[in-house]
């Protein structure tokens, strides 16, 4: 079976500038923090951030914002952090409100392959420009498209040599959702452990959408 453990240099080399990245992580709880790191060090530019949030301008995805080299953010909250509506008012930085259940279902359909999401929520309100509205059963819906990116990075408290991934507690948030939805998934974790070490009742992330492993306790 295959290893897919890489070291940080090596996955890193696969983030190109204006490349679209989705990251996981609520408020920085579950956020992948050394490959973050990683992509301010290599200075990558022009990235489109598919996140939850935009974290603190110190934690989390805040930092890459900071670092100025995020050209656009889809998120469901930014007001954590001050350098992104900064960044927002002086137009150097596009960004995208989207309601949280609503983001977590375009990339729940951008996984499985769906062409997007019937959801009430922003019927009415400036959420609904420029969108497709329908009427089903003399209800009105708008039709939130699926959300896919080039890589995914995400976190998890363990993994096996094959990819498999446990999340710890909330920080499961929406690292799951986000391994579905990219053409290459990179997952952070802090145990690795050989193949068979996992219950299969345990795996929340099965390995054969996890492209690259990355354990810095060695490679």
């Amino acid at each position: 079976m295959t290893n897919k453990q890489a070291s940080i240099e090596q996955v890193t080399g696969y983030v190109k500038d204006g490349m679209t990245i989705m990251a996981g992580g609520f408020l920085a709880v579950g956020t992948p923090d050394n490959l973050i790191q990683a992509l301010i060090d290599q200075k990558i530019q022009n990235l489109t951030l598919i996140a939850n949030d935009t974290g603190f301008p110190d934690k989390g995805l805040g930092r890459l914002v900071v670092s100025r080299q995020v050209s656009r953010v889809i998120a469901s909250h930014i007001g954590t952090n001050p350098a992104t509506g900064q960044q927002m008012i002086a137009r150097e930085l596009a960004v995208e409100l989207v309601p949280q259940g609503t983001l977590a279902e375009r990339v729940r359909c951008g996984g499985a392959g769906l062409g997007g999401v019937l959801t009430p929520t922003g019927v009415g309100t400036v959420v609904e420009e420029g969108k497709q509205k329908l009427s089903v059963g003399g209800v009105e819906y708008l039709l939130e498209t699926p959300l896919r990116a080039d890589v995914a990075l995400i976190r998890a408290k363990k993994a096996d040599k094959a990819g498999n991934l446990v999340y710890d507690k909330s920080a499961r948030n929406f690292n799951p959702l986000m391994a579905l939805a990219a053409d290459l998934v990179i997952a952070e974790v802090d145990e690795l452990v050989e193949v068979g070490e996992i219950g299969p009742d345990e795996v929340m992330t099965p390995g054969v959408v996890v492209d690259k492993i990355v354990f810095l306790g060695g490679c």
